[in-house]
């Protein structure tokens, strides 16, 4: 009996080993599989993707679009304004997302989001994306330091749009920076390996991007996959700009 025991716990080790070897190479996703149930699905580009046939991709199922507009105080995405407008024409429900900057001022950066983008009444709501780059990978800014920007530039997208922005983040950086703070704003999660309401106990999410592997066609940048995203609810309504 015991012999039985340790063989059968020997197996299920491997086989533990196996799926964690698999979901760490990509070989599948958990992830790809639950968000199945989701009826918005939809994809975040950048100019990354180059020209973008978005005839081709609405008839791919997407039905919604976050485009990359601005990242810190001065720069803009080269693509942004024919993305958005040919999105638009196409069907898609478009939003813009600006890429939070951990070194420059929050209110200039927010200047630099407002000029680029304009009026978004009818579109999704702003986005923040807030994640490590460049040399804070290895050596992450200080949080309070970071919430007190972050914070700073939330409030002013929301007194020009009405409207609370998204914050986009990934597990590491929702750890350090989002937890615990900005409950009040929706949240837009990245997790490729699993369902994100297993990280995130106690506070819900609002899009998930479940994927950054997709292949559709239809881009001509340099790289083949895009990032796909569901909203958890079945209206977006309350997403959408007054």
């Amino acid at each position: 009996m015991k012999k039985r025991i340790i063989f059968l716990f020997v197996i299920c080790c491997m086989l533990a080993a196996g799926l964690f070897f698999l979901l760490k190479r990509r070989h599948f996703s958990l992830a790809e599989g639950m968000a199945l149930c989701y009826r918005w699905k939809g994809m975040d580009v950048s100019h990354y993707q180059g020209e973008i046939d978005w005839k081709h991709l609405k008839a791919k199922g997407i039905s919604f679009a976050y485009i990359k507009a601005t990242e810190g105080s001065g720069l803009s995405d080269a693509y942004f304004a024919q993305n958005f407008e040919n999105a638009e024409k196409n069907g898609v429900v478009t939003g813009a997302y600006h890429f939070f900057s951990f070194d420059s001022d929050a209110k200039t950066q927010a200047q630099n989001y407002i000029r680029a983008v304009g009026n978004l009444s009818g579109h999704l709501i702003p986005a923040i994306d807030v994640e490590y780059y460049g040399s804070y990978i290895a050596h992450p800014k200080e949080t309070e330091e970071v919430r007190a920007h972050l914070k700073e530039l939330l409030t002013e997208l929301e007194t020009f749009y009405h409207v609370k922005p998204m914050i986009y983040t990934t597990p590491s950086a929702y750890r350090r920076y989002i937890k615990g703070a900005f409950e009040e704003y929706p949240l837009w999660i990245r997790n490729v390996y699993y369902h994100p309401s297993l990280l995130m106990l106690g506070r819900q999410w609002d899009l998930w991007q479940y994927t950054d592997r997709a292949q559709l066609g239809g881009y001509t940048g340099g790289t083949k996959y895009v990032d796909l995203n569901v909203f958890r609810k079945r209206k977006i309504d309350e997403y959408i700009c007054p």
